[in-house]
Parts: C-alpha cells; structure tokens; sequence
C-alpha cells in the first residue's frame, strides 16, 4: 500500500477501539500514529499533579490556563514496547495517564478552549508532511477538515464499557464494570455536548459499528475503503 500519503482522520466515542484500529491501519500503511486523546490526558494529569480537582470535577478555566502555559508534550516511539509514549515536560506519562482518575476528569479539561486551541495547533504540526493515522474526537471536523478519508468508529455502551474494564483488568487498574460504565456515559455527554469542538460525525465521513465487529473484520473494511480513496485521488490526477 506504498502509494500517495494522505491524512486518515479517525474520530468516535470513548473506549469504541479507535487507538487499537488506528494503530493497525498505521502499521500496514507504514504511517505514522497520533493519538491525540493521549494528549488530553496528559494536560489533564498536570492539573491533577497541581491541585486543581481537591474537591472539585471542574476546576477554574483560569487556573487550567495557568497550568497549561507551563505544558510541554512530546510523543516517542518505544521500540522495545511497540508503542507511542507520551512525555509530559520530560516524564514519560503513557500508563500514569490511563487510570480511572485521569478519565475521570479528562472531559472538563478537553472542553477548555484554551486547551483544545493548543492541542489542535500542535496535532495541526504533527499531521503537516500527512501519512498519519490521527485519531480523538474532533479530527475530521476541526483538526483536518480536509483530511482525505475521515471514519467515525462507533460501537454500544454496553460493549464498549466492557473493553474498557477487561483494558484495565490486564493492566492491574482497579475499577468495576459499573464503574467504567457511568465514566463512559458522563464522557460521552460532556464531549458531545462541549461548546467548544463537541464530538460530532463530519458529513463526509464513513460510518463504522464495530459492536460486532473483530479488529481483523475492520481492517477488511479498511482496505476497502482505503483503495477507493487512493483509487479516487489517482482518477483526479
């Protein structure tokens, strides 16, 4: 699949498979992976590490803002763990960032404008030279409107809180399925439902139920869909 390099935009709810897809789709096409919730997060655990949620789920914008101003993210291939790691001001951060707590808040924090406008701006960067699989909430609507190929990945509740709990139970997390399951809902009301760049299908992108789905039956679809993009963008030449 060495052929033109595009931007593969891959957007949907909380715990639908999206990392676990985008990463297949980058290693067949030999492309580089983003995730941008890894990003979210990581912002997230700064205001976690400087107090801001004592007794609070939606800590001051202004007191985020200040704390976003001394943020430095850098994301590093791991070879030896085959996986992107995230480094929050020079600490690696990948397995502190996808705790209970961490999903707990990450939420408000993504609903900041002040944060999104830096996250974007910095997805925006990674995505310049394209031949990047990007995935979060807001990538075909907001970061790359332009990208080439945009997918929605959806999948139920119900069999996306139950991903999310077996993740954390292979991972020693503490947490219960109805746990997990009410951190999704609040999720996805909050990301749905944020002013600023809510969770939404951008109108030209394709829908995928993976409810049922296994990740090898998605990557079949994948290379569908993928070939007629190329085969399109080819046709334009």
């Amino acid at each position: 699949m060495n052929q033109h390099k595009i931007i593969i935009a891959l957007d949907g709810h909380s715990s639908c498979g999206k990392s676990t897809f985008a990463k297949r789709i980058a290693g067949e096409l030999g492309y580089a992976y983003i995730d941008t919730g890894a990003m979210y997060r990581a912002v997230t655990l700064a205001c976690m590490e400087a107090g801001l949620f004592s007794g609070t789920d939606a800590p001051p914008e202004e007191k985020v803002e200040h704390v976003l101003e001394g943020v430095e993210l850098d994301l590093r291939y791991n070879p030896e763990r085959e996986r992107t790691e995230i480094f929050l001001n020079g600490r690696m951060v990948e397995d502190r960032i996808r705790t209970m707590e961490v999903s707990g808040h990450v939420s408000y924090i993504s609903a900041i404008g002040k944060v999104r406008r830096k996250m974007v701006d910095y997805q925006r960067k990674l995505g310049i030279n394209k031949g990047v699989v990007m995935d979060g909430r807001d990538i075909g609507t907001v970061v790359f409107p332009n990208a080439e190929l945009k997918i929605f990945l959806t999948a139920s509740l119900e069999v996306r809180a139950m991903r999310r709990y077996k993740e954390l139970v292979e991972k020693g997390m503490p947490a219960t399925l109805e746990e997990v399951r009410m951190n999704l809902e609040k999720r996805d009301r909050i990301d749905s439902g944020r002013k600023e760049s809510p969770l939404k299908q951008a109108p030209d992108a394709l829908v995928l139920d993976n409810s049922r789905m296994t990740v090898e039956q998605q990557m079949v679809w994948f290379r569908e869909v993928y070939n007629q993009t190329i085969s399109a963008i080819d046709g334009a030449y």
